[in-house]
């Protein structure tokens, strides 16, 4: 089930309001949220049956505001308190918004855990990928602040956020120095459904999945977050091995239009139309709530 929510214009952080609320608090959901300012990025609150809130990563610095009054709408708390909070990867437009968070409103919202897997120096991706460096440089410089409710994610750990099962089939490969290829893939069961997280995973943690687990049954899930927002990211065979009957696409219209003509995204698309998949959300569209 789909619902759409849009949001009104933005005066100063704390007064982002939606116009309609999409509180799903007890409820079993997955709300992706939309860039209010048309840029790439992945933000996911989930709900649970039994109160829990779970964030997975955020988007970047520019999209505080709103994801602060979404997770109240989403809530329905003045200052919404969030069980665990996951960090696919160190790139900014995944990470800025819980370090922002950490930073400059954390007496807007409270966190117990945050689950995240990253290189132990910033100097780890110097020459490889600068986007990298300068999101762990913060983390680790705000580290102090949270250090007791840092939780090291490692592949094989499976674990309970409530009525929510995480299973984590790769993290942080120090091998490959390239953020992309340091995406969390988890698979999240919750409500009787299946939901696979992706990050920006590339086609190094994709492949490695799909031959690891392949055989496993814990690839096929019943939803999909498209990785590295539905372009240039893991290969057909992922997806084949997912086979979801929903996709999440945390796509702006830029890059779901493929603007510019040097991205991946119509083949991607491709593949996901030729795997038979009816369902799909895309960020472009607006903030939207799966009701598992």
């Amino acid at each position: 089930m789909k619902v759409s929510y849009q949001f009104g214009r933005i005066r100063r952080l704390v007064e982002w309001k939606p116009k309609r609320r999409p509180n799903t608090m007890n409820r079993n959901a997955v709300h992706m949220l939309r860039s209010v300012r048309r840029t790439i990025g992945d933000s996911f609150i989930i709900t649970t049956e039994d109160g829990k809130v779970i964030v997975i990563d955020g988007g970047s610095r520019k999209e505080t505001g709103y994801f602060i009054a979404y997770l109240k709408a989403a809530t329905g708390q003045k200052t919404p308190h969030i069980d665990a909070w996951f960090l696919s990867h160190p790139h900014d437009d995944h990470c800025n918004v819980f370090l922002d968070v950490v930073e400059h409103y954390g007496d807007l919202l409270s966190f117990d855990r945050v689950y995240a897997d990253f290189a132990e120096e910033p100097s780890f991706y110097e020459g490889s990928d600068n986007w990298a460096v300068g999101v762990l440089t913060d983390y680790y410089r705000l580290l102090p602040r949270f250090a007791d409710k840092a939780v090291k994610l490692k592949e094989g750990d499976v674990f309970n956020v409530g009525a929510a099962r995480f299973t984590a089939l790769y993290t942080f490969n120090p091998n490959w120095k390239e953020g992309n290829a340091a995406s969390t893939v988890m698979r999240m069961d919750l409500g009787g459904k299946s939901v696979m997280f992706t990050g920006d995973a590339n086609v190094l943690p994709g492949n490695y999945v799909v031959e690891k687990y392949g055989e496993s049954g814990l690839l096929q899930c019943d939803i999909c977050k498209m990785a590295h927002h539905g372009q240039d990211g893991v290969d057909k065979s992922f997806y084949e091995a997912v086979a979801p009957a929903v996709c999440l696409w945390p796509t702006p219209s830029w890059v779901w239009n493929n603007r510019g003509g040097k991205l991946k995204t119509p083949e991607v698309r491709g593949w996901i139309e030729s795997l038979g998949v009816k369902e799909n959300h895309v960020a472009k569209d607006g903030s939207c709530v799966i009701l598992l």
